[in-house]
C-alpha cells in the first residue's frame, strides 16, 4: 500500500503555465502616431538638425528656450492625458515637437520626450520620429547614463558625458567634417545603451543619417545642467538666436532637491 505522506505527489494538473495557454491574450496596443495642425497634416519636415531630448537636464534647458514654436506632438495611446496642462509644461507626460530657426537659414527641430517609453514601443516611436514625416540631415539624441548599464564605477558627485555616433557621422569626422561634440570621449567599451536612445541611434544607422548620442551623468544637479547647457550652446545651437527663461536654473535646482528628497525617503 502506498504511503500517502512520504510518496512524491503526482504533478499538478493546474500549473499556472498550463492555465495561461487557454487564457485569451490581451488586445494589442494601438500604434503611436503623430499629430500636426491641419495646415501641416501632409507636410514632410527636413530639418538640418533634429534634437531629441530625454534626460532631465536637456529637457529642462530646451523647454525653457522661449524662441521655439510647437508644430506637433507624438501620441502614445497608453499614456493618459489626465493631469496635463493646456500650455506645454515640464510636469506633463507629453512628447511635443518644436521648430527653431537658425541664422544660417537652416532649421532645427526639437523633440521633448517627457514620458517613459517601454522597450517594446521604442522602435515604433523611433520610426515615427525619424525617417517618415521627419527626415533630418543630422540627429542629436540626449539621454542619461544608467548606472546598471555602465561598465565601471560612477561617483554621484562626478559629472561626465560621453558620445556614440553612427558610422556616417564618424566617417565624416574622419575626413575633416566637424562632429557635433568633438571634445567628448566615446562611451566606454562594454557599457550599454538601451531603450528609446538605442532604438533612435539604430534607426539613424539603418537610414544612413549622421547622428550622435550624448549620454550624461548624473541626471540631477546643477553641475550636469551646466555641462549639458555648455555642450548645446557651443555645438548644436552655436550661432542660433535663442532666448532662455530667466529663472530656469533656479527652478531646476528646486526640482533636483525635491527629487533627491523623494529618492532618499524611499530608502529610510
Amino acid at each position: 500500500m502506498d504511503d500517502v505522506i512520504t510518496d512524491v505527489p503526482p504533478p499538478s494538473r493546474f500549473l499556472l503555465d498550463d492555465l495561461n495557454n487557454f487564457a485569451t491574450p490581451p488586445p494589442p496596443l494601438p500604434s503611436p502616431f503623430l499629430v500636426f495642425p491641419s495646415a501641416d497634416s501632409a507636410k514632410k519636415f527636413s530639418p538640418s538638425l533634429l534634437i531629441i531630448a530625454m534626460s532631465t537636464p536637456s529637457l529642462h534647458f530646451l523647454h525653457h528656450i522661449s524662441s521655439k514654436t510647437v508644430v506637433g506632438t507624438l501620441i502614445l495611446p497608453e499614456i493618459p492625458f489626465s493631469g496635463n496642462s493646456i500650455e506645454p509644461s515640464l510636469k506633463d507626460k507629453s512628447c511635443n515637437i518644436y521648430t527653431l530657426n537658425d541664422d544660417s537659414g537652416g532649421s532645427i527641430m526639437i523633440v521633448l520626450v517627457q514620458f517613459p517609453v517601454t522597450p517594446e514601443r521604442a522602435h515604433a516611436v523611433a520610426k515615427l520620429l525619424i525617417g517618415e514625416r521627419i527626415v533630418p540631415e543630422r540627429v542629436l539624441i540626449l539621454d542619461s547614463i544608467r548606472s546598471s548599464n555602465f561598465r565601471g564605477k560612477l561617483d554621484p558627485d562626478e559629472t561626465i558625458a560621453f558620445k556614440l555616433e553612427t558610422s556616417l557621422e564618424r566617417k565624416n569626422s574622419d575626413i575633416g567634417e566637424s562632429p557635433l561634440f568633438k571634445t567628448l570621449d566615446y562611451y566606454p567599451s562594454g557599457s550599454v545603451v538601451d531603450g528609446l536612445a538605442a532604438a533612435l541611434l539604430s534607426r539613424c544607422e539603418v537610414r544612413k543619417i549622421k547622428a550622435t548620442l550624448c549620454v550624461s551623468w548624473p541626471d540631477l544637479g546643477f553641475p550636469v545642467m551646466s555641462l549639458v547647457k555648455i555642450l548645446l550652446l557651443k555645438n548644436a545651437l552655436s550661432g542660433v538666436s535663442h532666448a532662455v527663461d530667466k529663472d530656469y536654473e533656479i527652478e531646476y535646482l528646486k526640482m533636483s532637491r525635491r527629487r533627491k528628497q523623494v529618492d532618499s525617503d524611499l530608502y529610510t
